[in-house]
């Protein structure tokens, strides 16, 4: 069977995601880390599924923790997606594809915010479709995501190889799975 379309995730594939690094950008003391850690990522799941309003979810938090935390907590929700920073080695594999003439799509978990955020971003130019999950409503691994992303895309499921960090995902989908460190080279023979 040979791949037509390659499938990135964006969290630890094509940029980083590291919850508890990215809170602390915003607070140093371990403690609060800890506390925002729990907190914040309670329901970050519901956030990627569209499950729940980023905005009312935000609002939420900031009622529930100690006034010392509301400024830097509100701007953890106002910053965060600049926290993921670009994969290098990903990103020199997406632009050789694409020399190739090998489509890249994106399907990605993440919060409407997130999807907003990123619309524009220059790393995102190179794909040839991207998806992420809370504007419509799903989430991997449920099914209908992906049925959704092949429609959209008019993609033969078959033809697509799927690159995600998630070993449950890519499990659960019977797809390969690499990481960053482990992504092939293209031989430039």
């Amino acid at each position: 069977m040979k791949y037509k379309n390659i499938v990135f995730d964006f969290g630890n594939v094509i940029g980083t995601f590291n919850g508890r690094e990215i809170i602390r950008s915003f607070v140093t003391d371990e403690t609060d880390v800890d506390y925002l850690c729990d907190l914040i990522y309670a329901h970050w799941a519901e956030l990627d599924s569209g499950a729940i309003d980023y905005q009312e979810y935000r609002n939420e938090i900031l009622r529930t923790i100690p006034e010392r935390l509301y400024d830097p907590v509100d701007l953890f929700f106002r910053e965060w997606p600049g926290c993921a920073k670009p994969l290098p080695q990903t990103l020199a594999f997406v632009r050789e594809l694409k020399e190739r003439g090998i489509p890249v799509y994106l399907l990605s978990n993440a919060p409407t915010y997130f999807a907003d955020y990123m619309k524009d971003h220059e790393i995102l130019k190179p794909f040839d479709g991207i998806l992420f999950s809370a504007p419509i409503h799903m989430a991997k691994p449920d099914q209908e995501i992906y049925e959704y992303f092949f429609r959209k895309f008019d993609l033969n499921p078959s033809e697509c190889f799927f690159i995600d960090d998630l070993e449950k995902i890519s499990r659960e989908r019977k797809m390969p799975v690499w990481t960053e460190s482990s992504l092939p080279v293209i031989s430039r023979q």
